[in-house]
């Protein structure tokens, strides 16, 4: 069985049964969905979404920076006042 990367679980069934009552009862965590005790997926609220999307774009703009700051490029120097 694989590893479920969630604080809880719900099978297929109950999912279709009521939808909303597994993602509030989430607060907010994933929710493993299984099939016959077989992990098909996760489901998120679209608040812990936002969260994670907010870090990969946080990521992903510290990846541009460091690349930026070891491109061999003088850095210039600026003001918050001058942006």
């Amino acid at each position: 069985m694989d590893a479920i990367l969630a604080p809880s679980s719900v099978g297929i069934s109950e999912l279709k049964a009521n939808p909303t009552a597994v993602l509030e009862a989430s607060g907010d965590q994933p929710v493993a969905i299984l099939n016959r005790n077989k992990l098909v997926g996760y489901l998120l609220t679209a608040d812990a979404w936002a969260k994670i999307h907010e870090i990969l774009e946080d990521k992903e703009l510290l990846k541009i920076a460091e690349t930026r700051m070891s491109d061999g490029k003088k850095p210039i120097r600026v003001t918050l006042d001058d942006l």
